[in-house]
């Protein structure tokens, strides 16, 4: 017998939702967002699983790699797609919400995501941070422009390298 799963995943818990391929449901629990407490749940279904659909999300896409890891069918589905076949239901819960995605995958309902692999989510992450950092220093540069030019202290234009040894000697000459 074929089984499909349904996850809304969260932070601290999830939901999970197992039917089988007439709909009725199987199983439903909420466990920890943790990939064993997660494998535990499948316990006694996963050679009989063919579709775990989860969210795509930062936690989906863990979720992924590490139950894919360990051989279980989990798929990526495109939030947006899930959310407006969601929204129809009329109690919006976690429960239901695992359970709505459990008939997306069980009637093919869905919009799968590919999920990049560790080495380049790890680089995307970096070049990310680098954005944001450099973006913040940018901010703070500007903002002590605007302060010191307050004070009738002008900065000018600086290369990056004597920005700081420019600020420094304005505030040095001032009260």
């Amino acid at each position: 017998m074929e089984l499909f799963v349904g996850m809304d995943v969260a932070l601290k818990e999830s939901s999970i939702c197992i039917v089988d391929k007439e709909g009725k449901t199987v199983k439903e629990a909420r466990v920890p967002t943790d990939p064993a407490a997660i494998r535990s749940a499948f316990e006694g279904y996963a050679d009989r699983l063919s579709r775990i659909g989860v969210e795509a999300s930062s936690i989906g896409m863990w979720l992924h790699r590490e139950l894919h890891a360990a051989g279980l069918p989990i798929i990526v589905v495109e939030a947006r797609h899930m959310h407006v076949s969601l929204a129809a239901m009329r109690n919006k819960t976690d429960r239901n919400d695992a359970r709505g995605i459990a008939h997306m995958m069980r009637l093919g309902w869905y919009r799968p995501v590919f999920v990049k692999d560790l080495e380049t989510q790890k680089l995307r992450t970096l070049l990310a941070n680098r954005k944001l950092l450099k973006r913040k220093l940018v901010d703070l540069e500007n903002h002590i422009r605007g302060a010191l030019r307050t004070y009738g202290l002008l900065v000018g234009q600086v290369g990056r390298g004597n920005y700081e040894e420019r600020v420094r000697e304005l505030t040095e000459h001032s009260d």
